[in-house]
């Protein structure tokens, strides 16, 4: 696979007139990112200027094929900083021609439950971890038929053979940026070409909306270095970290003087809820929730100050000043977003 940015610049330069090019973006029927794009006559400013489109789902395994179209309703609109200007990415909710919420749309009741928690304001961060593969397969940059050094110079490293495709991640992090997604940081993670980026403190559904799009921005910029992303919660059996999506949660209780009271509230209803969470927290997560590699056990539920082998950290400082808020270790790289900011925000504020 082979990308010319050279062929394609001076095509990105001409001038466009005052029509915009809107990506609609929107999430498959096996947790993927699909897009397709609509000419729109003039800039948006309003996401109720766009259209609701449909698409063939019978292709992305969303719908049967006798009745396939699946429609396209505006969700979040951020900027393309693949096509600059005034152009647009659109993150879209699927909907089933009876105007239900399609099987694979979890924005739909993930929203209900946020609007009914308004008064809390649930604020979160998401720590996305994934791992790089070359096009035939490999971890990149590993040696081919071979392994690198064990892990321990990778994590947060830096220098020729310790970090790699830190092009690729600025790229991303710099689009993230351009996009208007509220990205707050990115490091090298423990296994070799493991990497994380972090989302937040983002209020509400605008969480899911926000991780998604970041999503799509890094597959979509490693498609152009001919490299895979992997969400994989563990892409590589043995004495390798697994990848997760610590989820960082707080509500506004919990972020006021003395706080803490509210934190153990909510740790108390979050274990009441165990095998709930697990269930929606991640496919295969059982092969990354073993208690080893700083996990608990998927069996278990437990909570700790600082302890990064529990379900549930309580960070020092949160508890030294006595509010802030906790860290939830047990969602998997490839989780839904919606699903996962949903339950917590049901458990903690609803029940």
């Amino acid at each position: 696979m082979s990308y010319h940015p050279e062929l394609l610049a001076p095509f990105l330069a001409l001038d466009q007139g005052e029509k915009v090019q809107a990506e609609y973006v929107w999430i498959d029927g096996d947790g993927g990112l699909r897009s397709k794009t609509t000419t729109v006559t003039k800039k948006v400013t309003s996401i109720d200027q766009l259209r609701i489109w449909d698409f063939d789902g019978s292709s992305t395994n969303q719908a049967p094929g006798g009745d396939s179209d699946v429609y396209l309703r505006p969700a979040a609109i951020f900027k393309d900083p693949f096509r600059g200007g005034d152009n647009i990415l659109v993150l879209a909710e699927c909907y089933n021609n009876d105007g239900t919420p399609n099987r694979t749309n979890f924005r739909h009741s993930a929203k209900k439950i946020m609007d009914q928690a308004k008064e809390h304001q649930p604020w979160f961060g998401l720590e996305q971890e994934y791992t790089l593969f070359d096009v035939d397969g490999t971890p990149y940059g590993w040696p081919k038929g071979g392994f690198p050094g064990p892990q321990g110079p990778y994590y947060c490293g830096a220098g020729a053979g310790k970090v790699f495709a830190r092009d690729l991640i600025e790229a991303h992090y710099r689009a993230c940026l351009y996009a208007g997604i509220n990205i707050s940081g990115i490091n090298a993670e423990v296994m070799p070409s493991q990497w994380e980026f972090q989302v937040g403190p983002c209020e509400g559904i605008s969480m899911g909306d926000h991780l998604w799009m970041a999503r799509y921005l890094l597959v979509r910029i490693a498609e152009q270095w001919g490299i895979k992303v992997s969400f994989h919660p563990k892409p590589l059996q043995g004495d390798w970290n697994g990848a997760g999506c610590h989820t960082n949660f707080s509500t506004k209780e919990m972020r006021e003087p003395g706080g803490m009271k509210a934190i153990e509230a909510a740790i108390e209803k979050l274990a009441k809820r165990h095998n709930d969470h697990i269930a929606v927290y991640g496919e295969d997560n059982d092969l990354r929730l073993t208690g080893r590699h700083e996990t608990g056990h998927i069996g278990t539920f437990s909570s700790g100050v600082a302890n990064r082998g529990a379900s549930i950290r309580i960070p020092r400082h949160v508890s030294a000043q006595g509010y802030g808020y906790l860290e939830d270790r047990r969602p998997a790289s490839n989780i839904d977003p919606y699903r996962v900011t949903g339950i917590i925000t049901e458990t903690t504020c609803l029940l």
